[in-house]
This record gives C-alpha cells, structure tokens and sequence, in this order.
C-alpha cells in the first residue's frame, strides 16, 4: 500500500505545478492584451520587422559596384563638362 500512497503524492505534485503554470501563462496572455490595448508593439515574432530586412527597397537593385554615390558624381563631372 505504501507505493500507491507515493504514487498519489507525486500526481498530485504534478497536478499543482501543472495549475500554477497555466495561472502564469493566463497572467501574461491577460498582460499582453492589456498591453496591445494601450497601443503597445505586438510582442508576436512573426509580426515583428526584423532588423536584418529592415529599409530593404522591393524592386531592382542597382549593380553591387555602383552606388548612388558614385553615380551622383559623375553625372556632376559631366554637367559641368557640357557648360565648357
């Protein structure tokens, strides 16, 4: 009998600490609503902009040894060229 007893003890263990985890989980669910009600940032991974993505331009890209730079300058080296 005494295994059975163990056995019971060690559920109902499980059980409490199941119960507690599901109280913190509603806890921050409840949180984060609140906070996306304030007009806080979604704290959801998949509607985050990620910083590696973030002021990329869809579209054509300029070749990778051109740059605006470069090509700002010469299109003054050649105004300057047309008024002489």
């Amino acid at each position: 009998m005494a295994n059975k007893t163990r056995s019971t003890f060690l559920k109902r263990q499980k059980e409490v600490s199941r119960q507690a985890r599901q109280k913190e989980k509603a806890a921050k669910r409840l949180e984060a609503k609140q906070k996306l009600a304030e007009g806080g940032e979604p704290q959801d991974p998949a509607e985050a902009e990620d910083p590696d993505l973030a002021g990329i331009v869809l579209g054509p890209q300029p070749p990778p040894g051109e740059s605006d730079e470069e090509s700002d300058e010469d299109s003054a080296d050649e105004d300057e060229a047309d008024e002489k």
